[in-house]
């Protein structure tokens, strides 16, 4: 992919870390801890969060590249003594990384920014089903692998960022309607490579089908104001300078340009404005990121003690202000900013689906010539 692997400074070398990883996974008990049912949200019943036992290390490969991340990290250590080992890259580099390491490799964790990633994780054989109940009891069903292979730790919404100045809120609806005429040359969105826009579709998919996702993926695209170009950000960037009317992007850049002190991003952001799609039917599309414990983690043990910590309202708190995503637990407090684009109705399909319905995505974007 041409992205730089880093290893977090000032954590073990790589060399250190492969090693110190097959004496334990040849050494250590894998495991896991049983729990009681749980409702940490604070129902009325109690559970025992996995209790490490193991050497205090836990190995994490992240493809979350978030400056707030580092802050958890070190509160999990102070609260449990655990170092967290962090080695960062993109995502689909490290599935290869850790499938190329085998039985040997020194990852208890990986971490990944989208459900779509998180199940070719899963289809590439190196997570391992997890049983805890203080997971389960904190994430909704609907956020998590059926079978426990991977977690939601935050949400993000799929929104429309539009220009007041050109679109009122009562023009817009749902995602189906930007592909009716009336949109014509005002839609702005991203390539259909990204995960994000394949993520959309495949929930689409799920729901509707492909006939009707192909058609409105075709609308779409016959819609669209300029050949897809940049992220997310680029976006909105164009919606604020007339490019287009209406675009589609996650909710945090918006949120991230909002809370900026730059001029430049103030301007853009006075000029556009966020509308939760499908209110009436569905909810709008929310992706996750996410986690689950490798196939051969080492230490296991360790591994389900920081996804439950990464749940804990403490926690969801961090990630909610820091970097401006909703959290899975319910009754977190939000980002002040986020707080203020309000409350929506989210589309409660299962985030596995995402991926599940990948293959036939691609096919579908080549098939309607969305590049």
């Amino acid at each position: 992919m041409g992205h730089k692997i880093m290893i977090h400074p000032a954590k073990l070398t790589l060399v250190a870390l492969a090693s110190l990883g097959l004496l334990l996974s040849q050494s250590c008990q894998k495991s896991p801890e049983a729990a009681d049912p749980t409702d940490p949200a604070g129902s009325g019943t109690t559970a025992a969060p996995t209790q490490p036992t193991e050497t205090a290390v836990v190995n994490l490969y992240s493809a979350r590249h978030y400056d707030v991340d580092e802050t958890l990290y070190q509160e999990f250590q102070e609260k449990t003594g655990i170092e967290v080992q962090v080695i960062q890259g993109e995502a689909d580099e490290l599935i290869e990384r850790i499938r190329n390491e085998g039985a040997q490799s020194p990852a208890d964790v990986f971490m990944a920014a989208d459900a779509g990633r998180l199940w070719r994780a899963a289809e590439a054989g190196i997570l391992q089903p997890v049983d805890s109940a203080v997971l389960e009891a904190s994430i909704p069903e609907y956020l998590r692998e059926p079978t426990g292979l991977w977690f939601g730790l935050t949400k993000r919404a799929r929104v429309l960022v539009y220009n007041p100045d050109r679109v009122q809120p009562t023009d817009l609806s749902t995602y189906e309607a930007l592909a009716e005429p009336q949109w014509q040359g005002r839609v702005c969105v991203r390539s259909s490579s990204n995960i994000y826009n394949q993520s959309l579709l495949g929930s689409m998919i799920e729901t509707l089908g492909v006939p009707a996702t192909e058609a409105w993926a075709a609308g779409l695209v016959a819609n669209l104001a300029r050949p897809p170009e940049g992220g997310d950000t680029n976006q909105i960037e164009a919606v604020a300078a007339g490019q287009c009317d209406v675009a589609i992007v996650n909710h945090y850049y918006w949120a991230r340009m909002a809370k900026s002190d730059q001029p430049a991003e103030q301007e853009v952001v006075a000029k556009t404005a966020i509308f939760f799609p499908n209110q009436d039917d569905r909810g709008t599309h929310v992706n996750i990121s996410g986690g689950g414990v490798t196939v051969s983690a080492p230490h296991r043990d360790n591994a389900v003690a920081l996804l439950e910590f990464l749940v804990t309202p403490e926690a969801q708190a961090v990630f909610a202000e820091g970097n401006n995503e909703y959290p899975v637990v319910e009754g977190v407090s939000l980002d002040p900013i986020v707080a203020k684009l309000g409350k929506f109705k989210v589309d409660e399909v299962n985030v596995a689906s995402y991926g599940r319905n990948n293959p036939e995505v691609v096919k579908l974007v080549d098939r309607v010539d969305w590049r």
